[in-house]
């Protein structure tokens, strides 16, 4: 079974909420599915930084310094 929808009131700005409308007319979609969409994107986005900054965890931390002084001596800088 579907999960039934929540309602929700959010504030766009007036030129976003234009644009946002002629998209939904272009694609023949609806603006909630723009929006939901646009939200799930964010939120993966999300989940994958914190993803790949929780595979890092175990490298060993570098200085500022340090890199930049390694960045030089390979002539990337």
């Amino acid at each position: 079974m579907k999960p039934v929808p929540k309602r929700a009131t959010i504030y766009l700005d007036p030129h976003l909420h234009r644009v946002l409308k002629h998209k939904a007319a272009e694609t023949e979609r609806s603006v909630s599915d723009l929006v939901n969409d646009a939200i799930r994107l964010s939120l993966r986005e999300d989940a994958d930084d914190l993803a790949a900054f929780d595979e890092r965890a175990h490298e060993p931390s570098v200085s500022f310094e340090v890199a930049l002084k390694d960045l030089r001596k390979r002539g990337r800088l």
